[in-house]
C-alpha cells in the first residue's frame, strides 16, 4: 500500500444527547440538516475538496442510518487506487469481549493499526457534527511550515458560550499556544478549539499509547492529550479560522443554523460555491404548492406539499402541511406531516412526526423555551402559548 502524507479520523460515533430528541433513533452526525443534507456531509466534503484520500469513521452509538448513508460510495468517490472511506466501528480483540469507545483519543488508539496500514505523515482528527467548510490543505501546510506538533483550528466564539468549549490562550505573533483548558467555568479567553487537529504521527500515537498505560484517564483529546503535550513543551499552534462555523452539539444551536441559511450573509452554501457540499441525493418529486399555499423567506426541498403558510423556516423533503397551518422560525425534518389548522412557531419538529389538525407549538422566547418534537412522534394535544414551558407531556417539550 502507498505511504500516504496524511490520512483523516473522523469521529462520528457520539450519542449527542443535549440534541435530545432528535437523537433517540440515529447518531448526530447523521441528523438532517439545511433540508438535504446531513451534518456528517460538511467534514466528508471538505475532506474530498481537500485531497485526503483516505478516510477512517468512527462510529459507535445507532450507526445504521449513518452506515447507510456514508456507505453509498458512488456518492463520495473517496475510492481510489490508493485510498478509501472506511467505517470503523468497535470490535471483539482477541478472545476479549467488545471493547467500546470510551473518548476521542481511546477511539483513534483502538485503530492504530488502520493508521499503520496507510504509514502516513500526519493524523487530522476530525468531528463529524459541525457546520462549516474549511481546506484542510491549507491548515497541513502551517503545520508544516511551523514544524508543528499539534496544530489545532480555532475560532472566536461568544462570551456566554466560551464555557463549552476547550479555550485557548496563544501567542498573538507566531499563534503558538501558551494554555488549553478544556470547558473552563470561568473562560479567560473566547478563542475556542474547534475539535479539530492535525498531528504528526509518530508523536501523536507515542502519546496515544502512553494515555492508555495512565490509571487514571478521561482518554479525550481535549482533557488529556492536547494538555500532556503542552506540559511536555512540545510545539502547539493555532490555525485560525475566520468565515461560518456552527456547532450544533444542542438543539437551540441546531435551530440557528438551519435558520442562518435564510440569511444571504450566513448562508453557508452561498459562500464560496466552489467548494462543494457533497451528499447522497434523494430522488424526489418535485416540490407542490396548491392554490392556498404561501411562502416567505423559507427553503422548502423537494417532495414538499404545501397547503399552508410558511415563513422564515427550513423544510426537509416530503413534509406536508395541511390547509391553514401556519408554520414560522421552524425547522422540519423530512416526511412530517402537519394536519390542518396547526400553528407551530419557534420550534423543530423531528423526522416522520405526526401534527394533528389543530395542535399549537409555539414558543414565545426560543432563547429560553424552544419547543421540540422528537422523531417519529404524534402530537395531538393543544399547547396554549400562555402555558409555556410545558412539563407535563411527553411529545412536546420545552427548552
Amino acid at each position: 500500500m502507498k505511504n500516504q502524507k496524511w490520512v483523516a479520523m473522523l469521529l462520528a460515533g457520539g450519542k449527542g444527547t443535549r440534541l435530545n430528541e432528535l437523537t433517540n433513533t440515529i447518531v448526530k452526525p447523521a441528523v438532517p440538516f439545511g433540508g438535504k443534507f446531513r451534518i456528517i456531509d460538511f467534514a466528508l466534503s471538505n475532506c474530498k475538496n481537500s485531497g485526503v484520500e483516505t478516510v477512517g469513521i468512527l462510529t459507535q452509538y445507532r450507526p445504521q442510518a449513518l452506515h447507510a448513508h456514508v456507505g453509498q460510495i458512488s456518492y463520495w468517490n473517496f475510492y481510489n487506487r490508493y485510498g478509501s472511506l472506511t467505517i470503523l466501528p468497535p470490535y471483539q480483540r482477541d478472545n476479549e469481549g467488545l471493547e467500546w469507545y470510551e473518548g476521542t483519543s481511546h477511539a483513534v488508539f483502538q485503530n492504530i493499526d488502520f493508521i499503520e496500514q496507510h504509514s502516513p505523515d500526519y493524523v487530522l482528527i476530525l468531528s463529524a457534527d459541525q457546520i462549516y467548510k474549511m481546506d484542510y490543505s491549507l491548515r497541513l501546510q502551517q503545520h508544516i511550515e511551523t514544524n508543528s506538533d499539534c496544530t489545532i483550528a480555532v475560532v472566536e466564539v461568544p462570551w456566554e458560550e466560551a464555557h463549552r468549549f476547550g479555550i485557548l490562550e496563544i501567542d498573538e505573533t507566531t499563534y503558538k499556544i501558551k494554555d488549553f483548558v478544556e470547558k473552563p467555568v470561568k473562560p479567560t479567553s473566547n478563542l475556542a478549539s474547534m475539535g479539530i487537529y492535525i498531528f504528526k504521527w509518530p508523536v501523536l500515537k507515542e502519546y496515544l499509547i502512553q494515555e492508555e498505560q495512565k490509571k487514571f484517564t478521561h482518554r479525550d483529546f481535549g482533557m488529556d492529550i492536547i494538555p500532556a503535550m503542552l506540559h511536555d513543551g512540545l510545539g502547539l499552534y493555532a490555525y485560525y479560522f475566520n468565515r461560518y462555523w456552527k456547532d450544533v452539539g444542542t438543539v437551540h444551536s441546531y435551530w440557528e443554523a438551519n435558520l442562518d441559511l435564510l440569511d444571504r450573509q450566513k448562508n453557508i452554501f452561498l459562500q464560496n460555491t466552489e467548494w462543494r457540499i457533497h451528499t447522497v441525493e434523494n430522488n424526489e418529486p418535485p416540490l407542490y404548492l396548491d392554490e392556498k399555499a404561501k411562502v416567505h423567506h423559507s427553503l422548502v426541498s423537494e417532495g414538499c406539499q404545501i397547503s399552508g403558510t410558511i415563513e422564515q423556516s427550513v423544510l426537509f423533503k416530503g413534509v406536508k402541511v395541511g390547509k391553514g397551518a401556519r408554520i414560522k422560525n421552524a425547522v422540519i425534518l423530512p416526511d412530517t406531516i402537519v394536519e390542518e389548522n396547526v400553528w407551530i412557531e419557534n420550534a423543530v419538529i423531528g423526522s416522520q412526526s405526526l401534527i394533528k389538525q389543530g395542535v399549537i407549538i409555539v414558543s414565545r422566547n426560543p432563547a429560553e423555551h424552544l419547543m421540540v418534537v422528537g422523531n417519529r412522534e404524534t402530537v395531538d394535544i393543544m399547547i396554549e402559548e400562555d402555558n409555556l414551558p410545558v412539563n407535563n407531556l411527553k411529545t412536546v417539550i420545552s427548552y
